[in-house]
């Protein structure tokens, strides 16, 4: 199934419909979360996938993968953007539980559009609001531990700028987003719960500096609700590295720290990503 992925990506990725010409910055159009939406790894960003300009056609599609300690994640993600204003997003994530055995599975539906500013242009931030669809198709689990429901909806406002000559003369970008949610363990866990059934307003933030055009280090932090009386979730961070060799690839490796998921301690691991854009 990876390879299929992969192998229909690189044939979009070359095919002539493909309506955007590739105008804006290299890595502007960012990496794809592993909830989809377009962003860094764990956070979605303001930007908007792809290269699409005003009055332009992109999307992108991506493959993320996490392997900590009891734990692999596997997401397979699209994304379409229109006019640099509005992105539509997809994602199927599969969280095997090493350990225990079995499997979790989610299917994402995500929306995003841009409210005002650039993420490069002027002296504001870009602001974008988004909304995260989120269906639970494995909920036998989630349901034992005390989850209300099995789908549910996020909602969040990301603001992200970008400095072309910021410290060191080297361009960065922070990106800062709230999140309200029900979700626990992104939704992997339900939504909801014993605990509590309301939503539960999180923060989350991402700061990168580019070493040149094509290679961005950084870090990222998602603050976690607590729902269910099973077991706290913990904040998640990490440290990535991300290469932009062209306008049509992108990849990702960080180190990633999750902490506690479902009373597993120390979950702590590596985390990939490859994405193409069209």
């Amino acid at each position: 199934m990876k390879i299929r992925i992969l192998i229909g990506a690189v044939c979009l990725s070359m095919s002539p419909i493909a309506a955007a010409d590739f105008g804006r910055l290299l890595a502007t159009g960012g990496l794809t979360t592993i909830e989809g939406a377009g962003g860094g790894g764990i956070v979605p960003w303001a930007t908007l996938s792809s290269y699409a300009e005003q009055g332009q056609w992109g999307g992108t599609l991506a493959y993320n993968h996490a392997n900590v300690r009891d734990y692999q994640l596997d997401v397979a993600a699209a994304t379409l953007n229109y006019d640099n204003r509005v992105e539509f997003s997809y994602a199927r994530q599969r969280f095997t539980l090493e350990s225990l055995g079995g499997e979790l599975e989610q299917a994402i539906y995500g929306v995003k559009y841009r409210l005002y500013g650039d993420v490069v242009y002027g002296k504001a931030p870009q602001i974008s609001m988004g909304a995260l669809h989120k269906k639970n198709t494995t909920f036998a689990l989630p349901n034992a531990v005390g989850a209300a429901d099995d789908s549910g909806t996020d909602f969040y406002l990301a603001a992200t700028k970008a400095w072309l000559d910021g410290p060191w003369h080297r361009t960065w970008l922070a990106n800062l987003t709230v999140r309200a949610t029900k979700a626990n363990e992104m939704g992997l866990l339900g939504f909801g719960g014993d605990k509590k059934d309301d939503y539960s307003l999180v923060a989350e933030a991402s700061v990168g500096m580019f070493i040149n055009r094509h290679w961005i280090v950084g870090v990222e932090y998602r603050q976690k609700p607590n729902h269910l009386n099973f077991a706290d979730e913990q904040d998640w961070h990490d440290v990535f590295v991300g290469w932009f060799p062209t306008k049509r690839i992108a990849v990702a490796l960080a180190y990633t720290n999750l902490k506690t998921i479902a009373g597993a301690p120390e979950q702590s691991g590596v985390y990939g990503s490859v994405q193409v854009t069209f």
